[in-house]
């Protein structure tokens, strides 16, 4: 893997022109932001928001799944180990900050990159300010113009990975839509603005800084073109508007910020210098950032007692006779799928015992009051490590009504033998629920680790999750209470060996392929990519 230049150090220090000859020159330290002046105001249309890279992707006529998985994001403990890297584009208006960010999205060839539109942000305006917008005396090209308390906050969540809302800007109301998009799962955030480097806290968020300078004269030539060709306006308003707004707002705000850039390109998505030389410096830091998580699980909570958080079902003789079917591998698909859904409704019931209820009294037909118990919480949402937590489904369904459910796709990196999060799917506002987390095995808990984490991510309380499965490793159990204490983890058995391949010991085969009839390879483990439960 390519590295940065040993002239930079750790990271680019100091300030480097690229020039169209490729060389490099230091244009000095980084300088303290110029005092704000007001401006007056102009209206800007554009297009907004976020969105993602292309990385390989499986299509089919419902969802699209990404075939390249984002690695873990945290450690052993549980705990975020490491932010995603954060490159801030800055530039004047049609400059191209947006062609140079799919540029190095392209040249990366890493997935989950999210590209973060400052136009976005935009402060909803009030009655007067509508008025002026609506006689182009409003100018989106100021600082005050941008919700930066909003833009901070969200930059910064989604750099520690949690998953964020972003508002979608509709210029022709100069307000928000009702409906704002969620963005998680961040390895790279490539955020641009004209403003991207206004703001001080804003600039402590930011890994790398560059700056795209164009010529003045290109800036508007484009600007001509697009708002001529695109939104119906005439020449000479357009070219009234650039001066008296678009041109005093980046002689002011924008082109004095160009000193606190690592990087400056000139000529935009045309410079591949320069696209390299950042692509380089992103890899070397994504290479530093690198985690062995599973290695850790397997060598740490060696002969511990079972945490307190751990509910093993009672081995009844009903209990024990269904285990006897389903771990025979003689049994046929027909007789395990029948006793593994037995099991499945008891392990649910089981766990729905520990969710918080309340005094409820009622009235019976006999007219006569009944002190019972009911739910207290807001909802219960069900959640599927797929594809073998997914035939647990059906016995959630059949205890809860209308019951929400969700689903996580975690495969194993065959080179790295790391978990990956190819593709999740969420009810919305599950930050309030109790979340039921289903699946069928667990081996070193790696996956579960990732599931519980992408649950935390989305602001679920810990408290409120329950960790669901069928046959855990006394491993998994350890790894998940470790890093998730307050995790209560719900299981029909707990076997006590994990092999050098991670297979449960004595364990149960592998449940997916058991479960749906398909061929596991030879050398399959209960964590290859078609049974993804570590």
């Amino acid at each position: 893997m390519n590295t940065i230049p040993a002239y930079s150090g750790a990271r680019i220090s100091g300030c480097w022109t690229l020039r169209s000859d490729g060389s490099g020159g230091i244009e000095g330290s980084l300088d303290r932001l110029l005092p704000s002046v007001s401006l007056g105001l102009s209206p800007r249309k554009r297009t907004t928001s976020q969105c993602k890279s292309e990385p390989p992707l499986l299509r089919t006529s419902k969802r699209t799944i990404y075939t390249a998985g984002r690695p873990p994001w945290y450690n052993e403990h549980g705990a975020q180990s490491k932010e995603a890297f954060v490159i801030g584009l800055c530039g004047g208006s049609a400059s191209g900050k947006t062609t140079v960010a799919r540029k190095i999205i392209e040249a990366l060839d890493v997935p989950w990159v999210v590209l973060l539109s400052m136009d976005s942000f935009y402060k909803v305006l009030s009655p007067e300010e509508q008025l002026l917008a609506a006689r182009n005396d409003y100018n989106f090209d100021h600082p005050d113009a941008f919700d930066f308390d909003l833009l901070t906050h969200t930059l910064r969540k989604l750099k520690q990975g949690k998953s964020v809302k972003i508002p979608v800007y509709d210029f022709t109301t100069h307000g928000r839509q009702k409906e704002w998009k969620t963005v998680y799962g961040a390895s790279v955030i490539i955020f641009e603005g004209i403003m991207s480097f206004a703001d001080k806290a804003l600039l402590q968020l930011l890994d790398m800084k560059i700056f795209v300078e164009t010529d003045s004269d290109i800036r508007l030539v484009r600007r001509l073109r697009r708002d001529i060709t695109e939104r119906g306006r005439d020449i000479e308003g357009v070219i009234k508007q650039y001066n008296k707004f678009v041109k005093p707002a980046f002689e002011q705000y924008i082109e004095p910020t160009m000193r606190l850039a690592d990087l400056v390109v000139p000529r935009g998505g045309g410079n591949m210098v320069a696209i390299d030389l950042i692509v380089q410096h992103v890899h070397s830091q994504l290479e530093e950032r690198e985690l062995s998580v599973r290695a850790a699980l397997a060598s740490a909570h060696q002969a511990q007692p079972l945490p307190q958080t751990l509910s093993v079902l009672e081995s009844t003789p009903q209990v024990r006779g269904m285990h006897t079917i389903i771990r025979n591998k003689e049994t046929s698909r027909d007789e395990f799928i029948f006793y593994s859904k037995r099991l499945m409704r008891l392990l649910i019931e089981r766990a729905l015992s520990f969710l918080p209820s309340q005094v409820h009294i009622v009235q019976t037909p006999q007219g006569e009051d009944y002190e019972g118990r009911s739910f207290h919480g807001k909802r219960i949402t069900g959640v599927s490590i797929l594809r073998a937590g997914e035939t647990m489904e059906p016995a959630l369904r059949a205890v809860c009504k209308d019951v929400r459910i969700g689903k996580i796709l975690i495969q194993t990196n065959q080179d790295t033998g790391e978990p990956e999060l190819h593709y999740l799917r969420l009810p919305k506002d599950i930050s309030e629920d109790h979340v039921i987390l289903m699946d069928c095995t667990v081996s070193t808990g790696a996956a579960a680790m990732m599931a519980v984490r992408v649950l935390l991510d989305h602001d679920v309380q810990e408290e409120k999750i329950l960790l669901v499965s069928l046959l855990m490793a006394e491993m998994g159990v350890h790894s998940v209470a470790y890093a998730f204490p307050q995790v209560k983890i719900i299981t029909t058995a707990v076997d006590k060996k994990v092999n050098d391949v991670f297979h449960i010991i004595p364990g149960i085969g592998n449940f997916g392929d058991r479960y749906f009839g398909t061929d596991a390879p030879p050398d399959w483990s209960d964590e290859d990519l078609d049974e993804p439960s570590y």
